[in-house]
């Protein structure tokens, strides 16, 4: 099983975290969050964010999953990376976390293919696209 972890500003990761809890019914395994503070330097936390990818390494590699590219969790994020076993994708979304917990088994590949259009088809004008 892929792992994933979340860095996000501030407490978004966890609140997407906790909507993915109630959705599913319980905790996905292999699953945590980092949350990046406006006082925070991103750099201070690469040490807890490299024992985070560790911690829900479950041996098939780690997502990382982010809010904004160029922002400071995904500067953090991006010291992260390792082609083929630490992957990552920013705009993250619950439509896009929900998609990434339920491919997660079917490999890296295609889990980062069913994320990405998971964000893009979870955003419809609900007037004219549905």
């Amino acid at each position: 099983m892929i792992g994933i972890l979340l860095i996000t500003h501030g407490s978004f990761g966890e609140a997407l975290v906790q909507n993915a809890c109630h959705v599913l019914n319980k905790r996905p395994a292999l699953l945590n969050q980092l949350g990046v503070s406006a006082q925070d330097d991103p750099l201070d936390l690469l040490p807890l964010a490299r024992e985070m990818v560790c911690l829900v390494d479950g041996g098939e590699g780690v997502l990382i999953m982010t809010d904004i590219f160029g922002a400071s969790p995904a500067n953090l994020a991006m010291k992260l990376l390792e082609p083929g076993r630490v992957e990552g994708v920013t705009g993250v979304s619950l439509p896009m976390l929900m998609r990434a917990l339920t491919y997660r088994e079917k490999g890296m590949e295609t889990m980062l293919a069913k994320a990405v259009s998971g964000a893009r088809d979870g955003a419809l004008n609900m007037l004219k696209d549905v």
